[in-house]
C-alpha cells in the first residue's frame, strides 16, 4: 500500500496552521496548540520545513516561524520531500537507484511512469488545496469520456 507517514500528515497541519494566518509569525508552542500535536513532534517538523525553505523562521520576542509565499505556491511533493525524501514507489523509480536487477528488469519502465504520474499530481495539488482553502478539482473518469451533445429539444440538467 502507498501511503504518506503520519510526520508527513502531521507536517501538512503544521504548514496549514501557520498559512492560516501567514501574516503572523507562530511558535512551536503556539503551532502545537492549534494542531493537538505534541511539542517535540511539531518542533522536529518545523525544522524539517524549515531546512527545506517551507517555513522562514526569526528569534527574540517577536519570533516564530510563518511560510515564506503563499499556501497555493506550496505543493503537496514539496511538503513530503521535506518530511520524507523524494516520492520513489519503486527502488529505480527514484533518482539514485540502486537496484542489482534494473538492466534485467521488465517491469521498472512502466513503474517509473507510475511514479511520475503521480509526482505529476503532486507536483499540482497546492497546500492551499489541501488545507481546504481552495477548492481541489475532482477528477472523475466517468466524466472524461467524449461528451455527447444532448438531442435537439432536450434541455440539460445541472
Amino acid at each position: 500500500m502507498l501511503r504518506i507517514s503520519k510526520l508527513t500528515d502531521y507536517g501538512t497541519m503544521v504548514l496549514a496552521c501557520l498559512a492560516s494566518r501567514p501574516d503572523q509569525r507562530h511558535t512551536a508552542t503556539s503551532v502545537a496548540e492549534r494542531t493537538r500535536l505534541g511539542l517535540p513532534t511539531v518542533s522536529k517538523l518545523l525544522k524539517s520545513l524549515q531546512r527545506a525553505g517551507l517555513v522562514n523562521s526569526a528569534r527574540g520576542a517577536h519570533g516564530g516561524y510563518r511560510p515564506p509565499r503563499p499556501a497555493s505556491s506550496i505543493s503537496a511533493a514539496e511538503i513530503i520531500d521535506a518530511i520524507e525524501g523524494p516520492v520513489a514507489i519503486t527502488e529505480c523509480s527514484g533518482h539514485h537507484s540502486a537496484c542489482d536487477l534494473e538492466t534485467v528488469c521488465s517491469t521498472g519502465t512502466a513503474w517509473q511512469r507510475v511514479n511520475a504520474a503521480i509526482r505529476r499530481s503532486l507536483d499540482e495539488l497546492s497546500l492551499a488545496q489541501l488545507s481546504g482553502q481552495e477548492a481541489v478539482a475532482v477528477w472523475r473518469p466517468e466524466l472524461s469520456a467524449v461528451i455527447r451533445p444532448l438531442p435537439a429539444g432536450r434541455p440539460g440538467r445541472l
